[in-house]
């Protein structure tokens, strides 16, 4: 991702800032940027929320598998300066977000809905940022929780589906740069909503467009993918 989001910048027309994609002292790359672009890692999440804050840069985090402590450090960070975090800065999956969210609110509750992802091999978290914010407009269109309503990783003898629910399951292997489909189903008929990722550039894509619109004079605080493109 750190070698895309580079080369999304250079298309852009964007300076580098002399440290895209190379580590090293985030704190003195904070201070050289215009905006910083997280794709790293739960664990080294909060010293590049640090570095944003101290140098007051904007900064666009797409980094998955946050835990609820990731998302206190969001907010503090948020107090002073621009911060917008997405499981997913793909254009393409923030529309549909969108359109899950329109559809869950408008089907009832004999509409069940199940969330299916595949990605490569190499991926370590499940289910994935993207699943988690497709399940969270489904919750919202819905008007309930994800907390509440999520099922997850199905086995054994479990019971009949319970009316309300949100599904997910995730697939594992080869190169998948990552597929999603949102399914709703009621009796005889079935609605998809499908989002398929060939490839990561279009990750580092949005992610750019979200950091320069960060950068047209917003004020401090947390912002989203959708916002972005005046959903």
């Amino acid at each position: 991702m750190g070698q895309a989001i580079a080369a999304a910048i250079a298309d852009a027309g964007e300076d580098l800032g002399g440290g895209v994609g190379r580590g090293g002292d985030v704190a003195a790359l904070a201070a050289l940027s215009d905006a910083l672009i997280d794709f790293s890692s739960p664990a080294a999440l909060e010293a590049n929320l640090d570095a944003a804050s101290a140098a007051g840069k904007p900064i666009v985090v797409g980094t998955t598998g946050l835990e609820e402590r990731h998302h206190w450090l969001i907010d503090a960070a948020a107090d002073t300066i621009p911060v917008l975090q997405t499981g997913n800065t793909s254009l393409g999956v923030t529309l549909l977000a969108h359109l899950v969210r329109e559809a869950a609110a408008r089907l009832g509750e004999d509409w069940d809905i199940e969330i299916v992802e595949t990605h490569h091999r190499m991926k370590v978290d499940a289910p994935s940022g993207t699943a988690l914010l497709l399940g969270e407009a489904a919750a919202q269109g819905r008007q309930v929780t994800l907390a509440d309503n999520a099922v997850r990783g199905r086995d054994g003898i479990t019971g009949k589906r319970e009316a309300g629910t949100i599904g997910f399951a995730a697939l594992r292997g080869g190169t998948v740069a990552g597929d999603h489909t949102v399914h709703f189903l009621a009796d005889n008929e079935r609605l998809s909503l499908s989002h398929l990722a060939e490839n990561r550039a279009i990750f580092a894509k949005g992610a750019v467009r979200a950091a320069q619109w960060l950068l047209q004079g917003k004020a401090p605080g947390r912002y989203t993918m959708p916002e972005v493109l005046g959903l």
